[in-house]
């Protein structure tokens, strides 16, 4: 039997995938305001990158008011934005594709500008992001970033109400499933690592409470979705918004490994070469493989995404490493990437400038290979 491809055909959950070119969840600050819901031109955006049997994840989306720490994000939590998202939804199901949404909530990666009545950030304890990483306020101000209050017991629980309610929501939206965003220092994350979370309470101490809200937030979310609509992503050996752990191998070991029980639609990963590309063109050296290392521990579908071009995507699906790849920031200056990645054409190199926020520059108007061509 030959090895799987880039595009050999992939059961995720009850879906039947064309190819394992993944679009990654990619924030680019487009939202309308202030209802911070999807508008046309979001609609149209996705709707260029879907492909028939093609898997798309939605950006980044807070389930709640607190869960922003950047301007101009559609959210999941009010009519307007489920509306909205729905018109993003059934542009991609126009064009056969498939759609999830990541749930998000940034934690400390905040600022008091961001949060209803200015109050603080909340977190799993009154940590602040370290001051070599620096934060940008409401009004666009660089600033070091606020120590935030810690989250009581008692609304802990209540935010895991918050993603399950964010995940209704993206079920009202037409959505075909979710992912828990654990990644990348965010709230979840924050909780997860042993520098960021002190608590001394059942969220907090060993690495069986550190992972507790995770295992939480994802069963009410598989309440909601059933588990094979359902992924979650992580990132292990990320150092990315002042994230890491001395040594996450026991404590990402014990989270896959208890994730894994659940039959989850996919487990996500950021590989640590491309932890903080969000910021930065990085491409760190001499870091761990989060695919290799935990295949081992997981038996489901294997995501992973970081820096991966043409062939070294295909190989790591051809020897086993994941099932598929996610692109990120070449999904956005190829809106026909996986036809491109299958005939050899050659990439559009992406325009950084034009990542976060502004209109269709640098976000709807990229061309397809074909107007190239013609050029």
């Amino acid at each position: 039997m030959n090895p799987p491809s880039l595009f050999s055909p992939l059961k995720i959950g009850p879906y039947q995938l064309e190819h394992r070119v993944v679009m990654a969840p990619l924030t680019r600050m487009r939202a309308s305001r202030p209802s911070l819901a999807p508008r046309p031109m979001n609609a149209e955006y996705y709707a260029q990158r879907a492909t028939p049997g093609g898997l798309l994840i939605a950006e980044a989306s807070p389930v709640v008011e607190t869960g922003f720490g950047n301007p101009g994000v559609p959210g999941i939590y009010s009519e307007a934005q489920i509306a909205g998202w729905r018109e993003v939804v059934d542009a991609v199901h126009a064009k056969g594709g498939l759609i999830f949404l990541q749930l998000w909530h940034v934690g400390r990666v905040s600022h008091s500008s961001f949060q209803p009545g200015g109050a603080l950030p909340v977190a799993p304890s009154a940590v602040a992001i370290p001051s070599e990483f620096k934060c940008m306020t409401a009004d666009g101000k660089v600033v070091d970033y606020e120590t935030p209050r810690a989250l009581e017991t008692d609304e802990v629980a209540l935010m895991v109400e918050a993603y399950r309610q964010g995940a209704k929501n993206a079920l009202v939206a037409g959505f075909d499933g979710v992912e828990i965003h654990g990644a990348n220092g965010y709230l979840i994350e924050q909780f997860l690592q042993s520098r960021s979370n002190l608590r001394t309470d059942r969220y907090g101490g060993s690495i069986e409470n550190r992972v507790r809200f995770l295992m939480e937030v994802t069963q009410a979310v598989t309440e909601v979705w059933g588990a094979s609509r359902v992924g979650v992503r992580l990132s292990p050996y990320g150092i990315a918004n002042g994230s890491g752990e001395a040594d996450p191998m026991p404590l990402y070991g014990h989270a896959i490994t208890a994730l894994d029980k659940l039959g989850l639609a996919y487990l996500h990963f950021i590989e640590p070469r491309a932890s903080g590309t969000g910021r930065a063109e990085v491409d760190w050296q001499n870091v761990p493989s989060a695919m290799v290392l935990y295949r081992p521990m997981w038996s489901g579908v294997l995501i992973t995404a970081g820096n991966f071009v043409g062939d070294t995507a295909q190989s790591a699906v051809a020897e086993g490493h994941a099932d598929a790849i996610a692109f990120g920031r070449y999904f956005i200056s190829n809106p026909d990437l996986p036809r491109r990645l299958q005939r050899g054409y050659p990439l559009t190199k992406y325009n950084r400038a034009t990542f976060y926020a502004g209109e269709e520059k640098g976000y709807t108007d990229y061309p397809v290979h074909d107007e190239l061509a013609q050029a």
